[in-house]
């Protein structure tokens, strides 16, 4: 089972690929790190992606459509928040954060920039959920 860093490498061999992080939302703060960031900082590219994520993990309007309260887990992949992962385009990329679940409460997601020619966004969301199950933390 691979950490952050062979993670990290993997996401970089996608299409497109042109950065990737594995950052805690709660904090922010950036776990890990490779290739470029969209604003030139690592830091402040996580500190920003973290604000959305953690809106799209915190508010009741992401929670399962069946009105199932989203806290619920059922001890599987979908244990922690109601949102798998998020997809934001714009011009000329794709920014997709893909949560991690993990048997403790998890505040972590990848976060990868996909340049939107080159880049495969059905191949990066099936990629990276693949290795958001397969990542070891700690």
């Amino acid at each position: 089972m691979p950490g952050i860093d062979e993670c990290l490498l993997e996401a970089m061999k996608l299409p497109g690929a042109r950065g990737a992080a594995v950052v805690d939302w709660t904090s922010g703060l950036v776990l890990g790190t490779v290739g470029e960031s969209p604003s030139g900082d690592h830091e402040a590219t996580a500190a920003e992606t973290a604000e959305l994520a953690r809106m799209a993990a915190e508010y009741p309007s992401f929670a399962p459509a069946d009105g199932s309260d989203w806290s619920e887990g059922s001890g599987g992949p979908d244990e922690g928040t109601p949102v798998h992962d998020v997809i934001v385009s714009n011009r000329d990329s794709y920014h997709v954060l893909q949560f991690v679940r993990t048997t403790f409460d998890s505040s972590v997601f990848l976060h990868l920039w996909l340049g939107r020619t080159e880049g495969n966004l059905a191949l990066a969301r099936i990629r990276l959920g693949e290795m958001a199950r397969q990542l070891v933390l700690g």
